[in-house]
């Protein structure tokens, strides 16, 4: 038997004839091709798939799989994205017999303990949230921000308001712009800060009566609580608008306070950072959104409901903006996120948060005389560190530090996000890591700034692929295999 190598495609070890399984003959009725499938349907040559054995196709992606860094092999400090370990208990409940098997159309009778397990987890969200109104569907936290953004238009449409405008920090989440934009809504951005906080006067000079939705991630994303939201949600909803809070850094203040009971009108979760469903790989997800009672009657449908004799089936609401997306939601990842609630219960929700936190100001401690930290001598979840000054002193950047970190067996921390610091690494230890991870994470970091430039400038070393340029595979992504590829442009 060859030895596979994982970087060689499996067509180079095709050979005609060879084969991994040997099925039976066909029980269906010998009928021609076209009888069976329509000629729009069929293509007009075989997919060139290629002969080869079981042990080479199984040894190829094993080996190929050893090769990817994930949660279960590598620390993931990834700031913004909470890249926590998922419990494997919880994966495999979520797949028992009458949960992951489940037809998405069998009846609501049919269904009961699915739809059970599905209302308590809308009322676990709504009671986390401090926002009772609860909808299961959005596909993802950014699908999230679009779905309530547009439960806001359906609101101000309905009292006859025409408010055009969505404010937000600079700071903010790249999706929510995005979203806004996408929802039909002017994108207004505040530029000026106090200490990594919003600025109080330029929010009071933007606010005005086509002022729709102010989104704000608390904390933000430099790893600070916003300690004016109080403030900063009565100026809003003096203006008539809505406070929307993205939910990314929920992990910092699970079980300590409550987007709603500090001014929050809607938010949406994102169940892979602070529920621990999969993450990662495009999908799939899942982004609940949460909001006041008043905006209830919006959300998209169906959505899970208890009667009066205990049985649980699907309502949609009565001025729903309809459906985002497929059933009442992705089940599949929800379960997960339902089951490590329950594992964990309220204290040990608050738990999560309080050793996020605490990790966080351990590492930031570590580092700091480093690594400065521009904003904040205390963070929650994270903090963004800054190579500025080793860039002036040596020309490394944090590109160069975070391709290092590879050949010490570490994802590299989110660099140059959020662009209000420079040269910013973004680190979210979470709260799943060890102090000796936590030690051992600080220690390569350190040793790393006192390597040679040249070596920092060459990282990684013992990557498969190097240093590949970036910006050319951004405007020039090849999305197929092949030597006849040709880069797509940007946009197609």
């Amino acid at each position: 038997m060859r030895n596979v190598d994982a970087t060689r495609p499996l067509s180079d070890l095709s050979l005609a004839g060879r084969r991994g399984a040997v099925f039976p003959g066909s029980d269906v009725p010998d009928r021609p091709l076209e009888d069976l499938i329509p000629a729009k349907y069929r293509s007009k040559t075989l997919p060139p798939l290629p002969e080869v054995t079981e042990p080479d196709v199984v040894r190829h992606f094993v080996n190929l799989s050893t090769k990817n860094m994930c949660v279960d092999t590598h620390f993931y400090p990834l700031g913004s994205c909470t890249m926590k370990y998922n419990p494997k208990r919880h994966e495999r409940v979520s797949r028992f017999a009458g949960l992951g098997d489940l037809h998405p159309y069998a009846r609501p009778e049919d269904s009961q303990g699915l739809l059970q397990m599905m209302f308590e987890m809308q009322q676990m969200l709504g009671e986390i949230a401090g926002l009772p109104a609860v909808t299961l569907q959005p596909a993802a936290g950014a699908q999230g921000e679009l779905t309530a953004l547009l439960v806001a238009a359906a609101y101000f449409r309905d009292r006859g308001e025409e408010r055009t405008k969505v404010l937000f920090p600079a700071s903010a989440h790249g999706t929510n712009p995005a979203s806004a934009a996408l929802a039909g809504f002017e994108c207004v951005q505040l530029n000026k800060s106090v200490n990594g906080f919003v600025d109080l006067e330029e929010l009071r000079e933007k606010l005005d009566d086509k002022a729709a939705v102010f989104m704000i991630t608390n904390p933000n994303t430099l790893g600070l609580f916003e300690k004016n939201i109080a403030e900063i949600s009565r100026l809003v909803h003096e203006a008539g608008a809505l406070v929307y809070i993205d939910g990314a850094n929920m992990n910092a203040i699970l079980g300590i306070t409550r987007p709603g009971d500090f001014g929050g009108d809607m938010m949406h979760y994102n169940v892979h950072k602070t529920f621990t469903g999969p993450h990662g790989a495009g999908g799939p997800g899942a982004g609940p959104i949460a909001v006041r009672p008043f905006l209830a009657d919006y959300l998209p449908g169906p959505i899970v409901t208890q009667s009066a004799d205990g049985r649980f089936g699907l309502e949609t609401p009565a001025r729903s903006i309809g459906r985002v997306r497929s059933f009442f939601g992705n089940v599949g990842i929800l379960l997960r996120g339902y089951l490590y609630l329950r594992t964990l219960g309220p204290g040990g929700t608050k738990a999560v948060s309080e050793t996020a936190v605490l990790n966080a100001n351990y590492v930031m401690a570590t580092l700091k005389d480093v690594f400065p930290v521009p904003h904040g001598d205390r963070c929650m979840h994270e903090f963004v560190a800054s190579a500025r000054s080793i860039k002036a002193e040596r020309g490394v950047t944090a590109m160069d530090i975070a391709k290092r970190l590879l050949d010490y067996g570490y994802h590299a921390p989110t660099v140059y996000f959020p662009l209000v610091v420079q040269e910013a690494l973004m680190i979210e230890p979470t709260e799943t890591e060890s102090k000796e991870t936590l030690d051992a994470f600080a220690a390569a970091l350190r040793k790393i700034v006192s390597e040679s430039t040249e070596t920092l400038k060459g990282a990684p070393h013992t990557s498969t692929i190097s240093r590949p340029d970036e910006v050319a595979a951004g405007r020039n992504p090849v999305v197929c295999w092949g030597g006849a590829c040709e880069p797509v442009p940007v946009g197609v």
